[in-house]
């Protein structure tokens, strides 16, 4: 799952070295901003069945690829 996650998150954030540093803070570096971080989870959702509602976390919860992998495996265990 960490795999298509971090592919994922290499598509919306359209750079490749995501996989190279997986604390890099996507917000800090703009890879993500307020429309693309939207644009993940809706493909989170669409390609893992993993729902995340924004209401429900922070930038801060989901500003590395890190924590965007714990947070969607821990997701996906819930289901």
């Amino acid at each position: 799952m960490k795999e298509k996650i971090l592919d994922i998150i290499e598509k919306v954030c359209e750079d490749d070295g995501i996989r190279e540093d997986l604390t890099i803070n996507l917000f800090e570096e703009d890879l993500l901003d307020s429309l693309s971080f939207v644009e993940l989870l809706v493909e989170l959702e669409d390609n893992l069945g993993v729902v995340i509602s924004p209401s429900e976390v922070t930038r801060e919860d989901m500003d590395t690829p890190e924590k965007i992998i714990a947070l969607v495996e821990a997701k996906a265990q819930e289901k």
